[in-house]
């Protein structure tokens, strides 16, 4: 006989199999008209015959919002490295083991599997897209049957759909896009139809989730690479060399700007100029060279002086041109080298002088930590370190951008496996508190090990081979027959930029005081990057203070 357990959880409940998860409080969900609105059935088993008896249900909808409403199955994924040897008290675990993350496509036909005495959960979103219903409150039934069509519980709850529209983001939000990885794990070559079918669909994931802008690889990206070694060739734009002189064609360009467009990207990140960790040498850059192909330029070719500071002055001048023609220049976003350290200075320094009258009136901005070389003036606009950040703000640096990766794993928020939802989401409600002009991370589909020595599967290696947090290369997994599947942690991450744009629209009609006084207030203290709410329910108060004061 198989006794089963059913509980209602919210979205920022990570439901781990060895635990029981909290229940929802209230069976009452709010959100505004353009969000997505997520809950969570979680379910366990007990049965004493060896598993010979039936441990397998189905799940009926009932509600006037079905035809808006998503089933996904919550898939477990091996956590072998959850956290480097610092940590904090932050952390689900510090253990390795098989953790919830994936969100795999499932429907109402599918006979779901409980596990005796192992916790597993089912993800059901209401459809962000909404725009064809009436604001209201919804009832949801979820009807718990065996395979015979027997009941074995019901759950209900009600959703309501708010009367506002959630405002456009207008942060800028970058998660770093890696077209070669699709196409390496898919095993189509670049840009061939079957890649621009499955970019468009990877694209159209990262844009639903509040990605707007894309990294742009008009040359192979020099990113995570072992020096002397190589990735995948990705370059959208096509160089020839005929008699010693430099040409280009911008067709794979402007293809990939119209796709950006199509799928809801607003801005271009292009890949960076020089080599990364030093700016001592030329990204990979392929040509046709007296109509045979070759590879131009690599890590043998020296960054500044020789041959590729003559093709930069040939280049960027052509890139720009095509890009002002394409009416995108002015939401374009330039790179010189990735995260500059102070040994790295003379050959950074010379790097921007080489380019420095070329890009003279474009938007220029690298990933850096030490304000002490910010200081110097060669990086304008900073892409700072969340750990690092308090002195350019104590500076008053304007526009400013922050990121983490693998080295934020202390104190502060992070979207690690082994990390609390509460940690990811907390995110929109510090860009609003330190008015960020964007956030950038590393890793939206990296699926190679570190520095991309050889390709990895992320259904089975999820720290890029023991070198990151399990979580940190990707938040987005490559499904069967080119789709994302996406992690429950990208949907949390669209749940914090959806605070951000609740903030903004609140201030719009209570001003940034009265909001920035109820955030604290909330939280019962001034909010930093360090110091901030780690409680979940603080993310409920805030939505139900913000929601009373734009109906006050």
């Amino acid at each position: 006989m198989t006794k089963y357990q059913f509980k209602l959880v919210d979205s920022l409940e990570k439901v781990m199999p060895a635990r029981s998860p909290e229940e929802l409080s209230e069976l009452s969900l709010k959100g505004y008209l353009g969000e997505r609105i997520s809950f969570q059935l979680a379910y366990t088993c007990e049965n004493d015959d060896l598993g010979h008896s039936g441990t397998k249900f189905c799940i009926q909808l009932e509600s006037p919002l079905k035809p808006h409403l998503h089933l996904r199955k919550v898939g477990l994924v091996p956590c072998a490295y959850p956290c480097h040897g610092s940590v904090d008290s932050d952390y689900l675990t510090t253990e390795p083991g098989l953790y919830p993350d994936v969100l795999l496509p499932s429907s109402e036909k599918e006979e779901f599997k409980a596990i005796p005495k192992q916790w597993r959960a089912i993800w059901i979103d209401v459809d962000g897209d909404i725009v064809d219903i009436e604001a209201g409150t919804y009832p949801i039934s979820l009807r718990i049957n065996d395979l015979s069509g027997e009941r074995i519980q019901e759950k209900q709850l009600t959703v309501s759909i708010l009367q506002e529209k959630l405002p456009k983001q207008e942060l800028m939000h970058t998660e770093w896009f890696h077209g070669d990885c699709l196409a390496d794990y898919y095993q189509v070559p670049v840009f061939s139809e079957e890649h621009w079918d499955i970019l468009s669909r990877f694209m159209k994931s990262a844009s639903r989730c509040g990605v707007n802008m894309l990294l742009t690889p008009v040359f192979t990206p020099p990113l995570d690479t072992a020096k002397g070694g190589e990735r995948t060739t990705i370059q959208l734009v096509d160089v020839k060399v005929e008699e010693g002189e430099y040409s280009f064609s911008f067709d794979k360009l402007k293809r990939w700007i119209a796709l950006c467009r199509s799928c809801g990207i607003r801005y271009l990140e292009i890949s960076h100029l020089f080599s990364q960790w030093g700016a001592i040498a030329a990204p990979k850059v392929m040509a046709k060279v007296e109509g045979k192909e070759r590879k131009l330029f690599s890590w043998d070719t020296p960054a500044v002086g020789g041959e590729y500071t003559r093709f930069l002055h040939v280049f960027l001048p052509e890139l720009k041109r095509f890009l002002k023609e394409e009416g995108i220049l002015e939401d374009t976003f330039f790179h010189i080298s990735d995260e500059p350290k102070e040994e790295d200075m003379d050959s950074f320094h010379a790097a921007v002088e080489s380019v420095k009258d070329l890009l003279q009136d474009c938007k220029v901005m690298d990933a850096l930590s030490s304000f002490a070389i910010y200081r110097r003036g060669d990086v304008k606009k900073p892409v700072v370190s969340v750990n690092h950040i308090e002195p350019f703000v104590e500076a008053k640096v304007q526009n400013l951008w922050a990121y983490y990766c693998t080295g934020q794993a202390v104190e502060v928020p992070n979207r690690f496996i082994a990390m609390p939802s509460s940690r990811n989401r907390i995110l929109g409600v510090l860009c609003y508190v330190y008015r960020l002009e964007g956030f950038l991370h590393w890793g939206f589909n990296f699926y190679n090990s570190e520095k991309s020595r050889e390709h990895i599967d992320p259904f089975k290696v999820t720290d890029a081979g023991e070198a990151f947090p399990s979580g940190d290369p990707f938040l987005v997994y490559p499904g069967k027959e080119g789709l994302p599947y996406e992690s429950l942690r990208l949907v949390v991450l669209q749940e914090a930029m959806a605070d951000l744009r609740v903030l903004q629209m609140a201030e719009q009609k209570l001003g940034r005081d009265k909001v920035m006084a109820g955030i604290e207030r909330l939280a019962g203290e001034k909010i930093s990057f360090k110091n901030y709410p780690r409680d979940k329910r603080f993310f409920y108060q805030l939505r139900t203070f913000l929601q009373e004061s734009l109906e006050g």
